[in-house]
């Protein structure tokens, strides 16, 4: 059974306003004005995980646009420039749906964007550093019709950040995006990432997240045309205090697309927190499609805390499958009984389990540089748990 989903309305929605329920995922408010969002408390589905103390000012602050200052390096395939409310893009992918987001869309009224054209045989790199103290940033993504390549985002330093990312996945184009939050313990970060798929397109959407106070992530798919596949994948690490979140939804809003979600993370410490809330709706329209959402969790010590939440709406039954799943425990004692059997001892044989656990999701990232910094992140996390 999938759990309930309360809202307030988006029609007749007032400021302030009391709780309805909504009939479906996509009644959710949309709106770039701040004004139009209800302050954060725990009645509202999207914030009943997060206390709005964690948020470090991102949803009452004015915030300071970084969008102009970022730098990309990439190969001649991509395109970065900055642009306003006037550029076609602006705004194509989606709306805010929360107050911290409708905030970074008032403040970063200029945007970065990266325009992929022909085939990158590199990925383009795009670093986002210690940035200020109450920041937003708006990027769009986009890729020409039979386009092929990669973007990285790395977020590393200190900073509380409202992010926008825009993802535009053109006619018969393949894009992969990874967005790697590893920011120093005190950072706050709240990212709305927003795809729309053009015919027969293909997006693979890849988060990281291991550092931060507290990060939270919504990531966004929407299918437009006949063809297209979305893969969204994730991994976490949780440490004591952190609180990491992810908000995944697909909107199978046309014929004969398929997604697939897959997100897996590992926990250790007093109050390490993790949330995964994934949204599957098929509309009527939707004839034919093929999706499935799955999310594990690995608890490594007492006091850690999973919630898990996977939600489909199917409003069609002529589809070719859906499905979920989600399942959160300790360490499997066959594995580690099966590793020191055969002479590896009890630490060397958790850290193996741990780094294949969340080793599937790693090396489908395809960049070798990216893949072994993460492994060498999460090998450090599994030391210091055992310190």
């Amino acid at each position: 059974m999938t759990d309930p989903i309360l809202h307030a309305a988006s029609k007749g929605h007032t400021h302030g306003g009391s709780d309805v329920p909504l009939q479906t995922r996509s009644e959710r408010l949309r709106s770039v004005n701040p004004s139009d969002h209800t302050q954060i408390d725990g009645r509202d589905e999207q914030w009943r995980y997060l206390d709005s103390n964690r948020l470090g000012g991102l949803d009452t602050g004015v915030l300071n646009n970084v969008s102009t200052g970022l730098h990309l390096v990439a190969p001649a395939e991509f395109k970065a420039e900055v642009v306003d409310a006037s550029d076609p893009s602006f705004g194509t992918a989606g709306l805010p749906e929360d107050l911290p987001t409708a905030n970074a869309w008032a403040a970063a009224d200029s945007a970065l964007k990266i325009t992929l054209s022909g085939e990158a045989s590199e990925p383009a790199f795009l670093s986002i550093k210690d940035v200020s103290a109450s920041s937003a940033a708006h990027l769009i993504v986009q890729s020409k019709t039979h386009s092929r390549g990669t973007v990285v985002i790395d977020h590393t330093g200190t900073g509380n950040l409202a992010e926008i990312v825009e993802i535009l996945v053109g006619d018969e184009s393949s894009l992969t995006v990874v967005s790697i939050q590893d920011w120093n313990y005190e950072s706050v970060h709240t990212s709305a990432q927003f795809a729309r798929l053009g015919r027969n397109s293909r997006l693979k959407h890849v988060v990281v997240s291991l550092g931060g106070k507290t990060v939270r992530i919504t990531p966004t798919a929407e299918f437009t045309a006949p063809g297209a596949e979305v893969e969204l994948l994730g991994i976490y690490f949780a440490d004591a205090g952190q609180h990491l979140e992810h908000r995944s939804y697909v909107d199978h809003a046309v014929a004969n697309c398929k997604s697939r979600v897959t997100y897996k993370g590992a926990l250790q410490g007093k109050g390490a927190h993790t949330v995964w809330i994934g949204d599957v709706l098929i509309r009527k329209a939707a004839e034919g499609t093929d999706t499935y959402e799955l999310n594990r969790n690995l608890l490594l010590s007492d006091g850690a805390r999973a919630d898990s939440v996977p939600n489909l709406e199917i409003e069609t039954g002529e589809i070719e499958g859906a499905g979920h799943a989600s399942a959160t425990g300790r360490f499997d004692d066959e594995q580690l009984f099966y590793l020191q059997a055969r002479g590896i001892n009890e630490l060397d044989a958790r850290r193996l389990v741990v780094r294949g656990f969340l080793n599937e999701i790693i090396q489908q990232i395809g960049i070798e540089s990216i893949e072994t910094r993460l492994n060498t992140s999460i090998e450090l996390e599994l030391t210091r748990s055992n310190n």
